[in-house]
């Protein structure tokens, strides 16, 4: 019977040591990953607040049948919130967007419910644009129990090393989802149509043919900021109309306008200037997707002209309309582009 005692008191005291020894561990942790989205910023952020679209890239990297996923009705910003249970492990997941700073940072605060009980953490992603492209931090921190830590150190499943690599896999399957997402465009020939010209407010630079769509940006803001500043009447897409072109330096003269519905005399003060231009014939080509396609959509049309006997009309400027561009959809693979090149008329072959 002393013996019993003697055991059941060592248990005890093995119990109670134990307890002591990983009660005073730390339990905070941590996990950092990074990674730089070859995709803009707007749509980088936009794609990761929308809760609904997480199941596009995966984060769970589960693909059996009994894994259950249910997002709220609310499915952006603060208050959004998903659930998913793992039917492998019969492990419960919620997690809610807590905050938001627009393209930014966005906080969540997650829940999830195992066979030792119920756990929260905090996820918190940061979005800074690069060359175009977008670094993601996403960090996911918290605490573990007793019951955790206790099973952290007898269990062959190391709790860092596994949510590393999910976060890891993850954050690779948003590249490349988006990726795919934005590198989908398409070119159409139109063929001959009627460029309809009128009105427009514009300013003008130089630039190397390669830099053109990057020195656009800016100047595209001035002649906007000039038309919201003086609520000017718009009439259509902004454009380029490309002016002088010399093939030895690579240097382009061009401008970057917007339709206006009448015509504005702006100061002489003014980098904006007003002005005309006549309507002509063209060959149309449409680009749906990025710029940088731009040298096959021309390719394309170039093509088109001397199949069909047509012969560019140098007198006029080529113009490119941006009928869909960012500031309509994030995603560039939806932007549209028209390009205008301008054709003589066709010698009229008389009957005999």
């Amino acid at each position: 019977m002393k013996i019993v005692k003697y055991l059941f008191f060592l248990v005890l005291l093995v119990f109670i040591g134990s307890a002591i020894y990983f009660g005073t561990k730390d339990g905070t942790f941590s996990i950092r990953d990074s990674k730089t989205v070859e995709a803009p910023l707007s749509m980088v952020f936009s794609h990761v607040n929308n809760l609904e679209k997480w199941e596009t890239w995966n984060i769970w990297n589960k693909d059996t049948a009994d894994f259950r996923f249910h997002v709220s009705e609310k499915t952006t910003g603060e208050g959004a919130a998903i659930q998913w249970e793992d039917g492998e492990d019969k492990d419960e997941y919620q997690l809610t967007t807590t905050k938001v700073i627009p393209e930014k940072e966005i906080v969540q605060q997650i829940t999830y419910s195992t066979f030792f009980g119920e756990r929260t953490g905090t996820m918190i992603w940061t979005f800074e644009e690069v060359n175009e492209n977008t670094k993601i931090d996403w960090i996911f921190e918290g605490e573990h129990t007793l019951t955790d830590k206790i099973y952290q150190a007898f269990s062959n499943k190391n709790f860092k090393n596994v949510w590393t690599a999910r976060k890891h896999r993850a954050l690779e399957n948003l590249d490349t989802f988006l990726l795919k997402s934005i590198d989908v465009y398409a070119i159409y020939v139109d063929g001959v149509t009627h460029y309809s010209g009128g009105y427009y407010l514009f300013t003008s630079s130089v630039a190397k043919t390669e830099n053109v769509y990057e020195r656009m940006v800016p100047m595209l803001s001035t002649v906007q900021n000039f038309i919201a500043a003086n609520n000017i009447r718009t009439g259509g897409a902004p454009f380029i109309l490309y002016n002088e072109l010399d093939t030895v330096s690579n240097n382009v003269i061009f401008s970057v306008g917007i339709p206006v519905r009448e015509r504005i005399i702006t100061p002489e003060s003014s980098t904006v200037v007003g002005a005309f231009q006549e309507a002509f014939t063209a060959v149309k080509t449409t680009l749906k997707g990025k710029l940088h396609n731009v040298t096959e959509a021309y390719r394309e049309a170039e093509q088109f002209m001397q199949n069909n006997g047509y012969v560019r009309d140098e007198s006029r400027k080529i113009v490119e309309v941006f009928s869909i561009n960012k500031q309509d959809d994030l995603n560039p693979a939806q932007w549209v582009t028209e390009i205008y090149i301008p054709i003589l008329p066709q010698p009229q072959v008389s009957e005999l």
